[in-house]
């Protein structure tokens, strides 16, 4: 990094704490010339913290996280983590809360302790899960909301941010290929997952909102052998039951077979149960299969059946024109869930669900109503009021780190993003494959697809595993 962008950033990296904190902190540092207000003992119009020093200690904390997260921890010279077994690491760690408060020199050194042993998920090697790598203008984005604080569930209290989830749930709906729809970030993909499980329901079945699940018929749902996890949490939680999730048998490749599927739903039926949802994977965990969405999009207009797709890792490749191919048919789903925070690197967490629905058929599902924060006489559009439509109440602004890149990359940037990291990975695998030591277990899905899609011979990217000499 050279002198003059490592100046720049700083500078910037302080105004930015300086304006996001300096006029919560002003009100503060104010003395008050009214007289003190007593109640039960307590100086209710006197400062509440030391400001002085609480001002030092954010402006010493920005320097470290500055030099131990954004610079150092980026170097591909430095460890990716000081690795500690968790009775070590109690040890080295001062974890006891006490009735006293601790000095600010201490507090520095406990953040600089937990910036030490953590994982930096930002180093060049940095290869454990789907996520990696450090975008510069979501982490900004992430320090405006945290200082700022908000909660999205009404326009008056989140203005600025209720219009920002909105125009990045159209631009990602227009990706997928809708001409409308409707959406909500949520806390995760399993939580995206498990409201389109829900909302499927919530469609065939309305009453069981408020009668419960005593008059419904035996529900299944399908899905790939290879699917998420979160698919048997979500049926779980949803009382359908995990028994009542049909594992679809996949290829080689990890894809769901169509054939199968189509078996599973006369299978069901015979057993006197009611099918109602299929879950379709773009990007599974771990052969990063994607299934194919035309043909399971058939079976499911043919069974009147709710097509989810669980795009939160492979959604991504929607914005590169080279591989959006992988999800073709997708347009055709009822609802998509999808992660920036994966390949696009938003930062955790960073989750939408898509819904092609405008009928507000999330809102109706999930709205609870309450008149003391979804008032109907307000005085704007009270549409904007969109934290009905979440199983949340208190909200994160997740979109904002999103339109942050977004808006810095654009979309041919982000573009770049999904490319690169293919290429990448097809660049691993030519270095694999000459490297003695070394075995190929399987060639990658993606590039097997794109390579059929062009009627090419399939040659790929891969699953590999080192063997041991």
């Amino acid at each position: 990094m050279n002198a003059a962008y490592s100046i720049w950033t700083v500078t910037a990296f302080y105004r930015l704490i300086f304006l996001v904190t300096g006029d919560i902190v002003q009100k503060e540092m104010t003395p008050s010339k009214k007289n003190p207000v007593l109640v039960d003992g307590v100086v209710l119009n006197g400062p509440q913290t030391d400001v002085k020093a609480g001002e030092k200690f954010v402006e010493e904390a920005c320097r470290l996280v500055l030099e131990e997260v954004v610079w150092k921890a980026t170097d591909v010279k430095e460890k990716v983590c000081e690795w500690q077994p968790p009775e070590q690491l109690r040890q080295l760690l001062d974890l006891e809360m006490r009735d006293t408060g601790e000095p600010q020199d201490k507090l520095l050194k406990l953040c600089q302790d937990v910036i030490h042993f953590s994982v930096k998920t930002n180093h060049p090697r940095f290869f454990n899960q789907l996520y990696a790598g450090l975008d510069y203008y979501s982490l900004a984005a992430r320090i405006i909301t945290e200082a700022l604080n908000p909660s999205v569930y009404t326009y008056e209290v989140s203005p600025v941010f209720l219009l920002v989830e909105e125009a990045v749930l159209k631009k990602m709906i227009e990706c997928v290929g809708w001409k409308e729809g409707d959406g909500i970030f949520n806390p995760g993909g399993s939580v995206s997952n498990m409201c389109a499980m829900n909302l499927a329901r919530y469609r065939y079945y309305p009453d069981v909102k408020e009668k419960g699940l005593s008059g419904l018929p035996r529900l299944i749902l399908f899905t790939s052998a290879e699917c998420h996890y979160s698919m048997k949490k979500a049926a779980s939680f949803l009382g359908i039951g995990t028994q009542n999730v049909y594992f679809v048998e996949t290829d080689e490749r990890g894809k769901m077979i169509p054939k199968e599927l189509e078996k599973g739903i006369w299978q069901a039926r015979k057993e006197g149960a009611v099918p109602f949802l299929v879950c379709a994977t773009s990007g599974t965990t771990v052969l990063g299969a994607f299934d194919p969405l035309d043909e399971i999009a058939e079976i499911c207009e043919r069974h009147a059946l709710w097509l989810h797709v669980d795009a939160s890792w492979g959604g991504s490749a929607l914005v590169s024109r080279k591989y959006r191919q992988l999800l073709h048919g997708i347009h055709r789903a009822d609802s998509v869930a999808w992660n920036p925070h994966k390949m696009l690197m938003a930062g955790i967490q960073c989750s939408a669900l898509l819904v092609k629905d405008k009928s507000d058929l999330l809102k109706k599902c999930y709205s609870a109503k309450a008149t003391y924060l979804f008032q109907q006489d307000k005085f704007y559009d009270v549409s904007y009021d969109t934290g009905d439509k979440s199983i949340q109440c208190s909200r994160r602004p997740d979109a904002f780190k999103f339109w942050m890149t977004w808006k810095a990359l654009g979309t041919l940037g982000l573009e770049e993003r999904v490319n690169r990291a293919l290429a990448l990975s097809r660049y691993l695998v030519d270095e694999i494959k000459k490297r003695e030591g070394f075995k190929l277990l399987m060639e990658s899905n993606e590039n097997v697809e794109i390579a059929k899609m062009k009627g090419l011979v399939d040659q790929e990217v891969a699953v590999v595993s080192w063997k041991h000499p």
